[in-house]
């Protein structure tokens, strides 16, 4: 592991609190799970207030990437005091939208944002659970892009080191709580 974003001690309370699932969500496949750290009070309540020490002053909205990280990214708006667009599978927000179109390994997605949740020049900090290929980040960079946004950075609980979606993020900030 490499330079830590939050302090040791709370480090060490996500990782006892992080479980690996072998075959899931089909065969040959290892799922990362953070479901024990959010039902574990004390250490998810010190995993937000350590992200928010590290952004606080930084950032003027928090984007959630569908749909886990909502779950990170509406704790750590409201230990801000800064509000929280959420980014979305398409066809899943009311209109108007701006949409994006990105590959995936096996196919092709689209990615949604309310270009009214976005005020422009704000700094907006995309925040998800994970990281693997880059390919949602970036389609949440060039929504907040089109929105009229800064993208301040991305902010992953975990970085999956050998896909290397960190190089597909070039000219972004990106901050992993922990990396495999």
């Amino acid at each position: 592991m490499t330079e830590t974003i939050i302090p040791a001690d709370v480090l060490e309370l996500v990782e006892a609190n992080l479980r690996e699932v072998q075959d899931f969500p089909t065969p040959g496949v290892l799922f990362r799970d953070f479901t024990p750290l959010i039902a574990n009070a004390q250490a998810f309540s010190k995993l937000i207030k350590a992200l928010a020490n590290r952004y606080r002053g930084k950032i003027d909205a928090v984007a959630g990437l569908e749909s886990r990280g909502f779950i990170l990214a509406a704790p750590l708006a409201v230990e801000l005091g800064v509000g929280m667009v959420t980014v979305r599978k398409a066809g899943r927000l009311p209109g108007p939208v701006v949409g994006v179109d990105y590959d995936l390994e096996y196919g092709s997605a689209r990615m949604e944002l309310q270009p009214f949740t976005v005020e422009d020049g704000q700094r907006v900090l995309v925040i998800d659970d994970v990281l693997a290929t880059g390919g949602t980040a970036n389609a949440a960079f060039e929504l907040i892009k089109q929105a009229g946004g800064i993208p301040a950075g991305l902010c992953v609980l975990i970085e999956l080191d050998e896909l290397d979606g960190r190089s597909a993020l070039l000219g972004y900030e990106v901050d992993a709580v922990y990396k495999y």
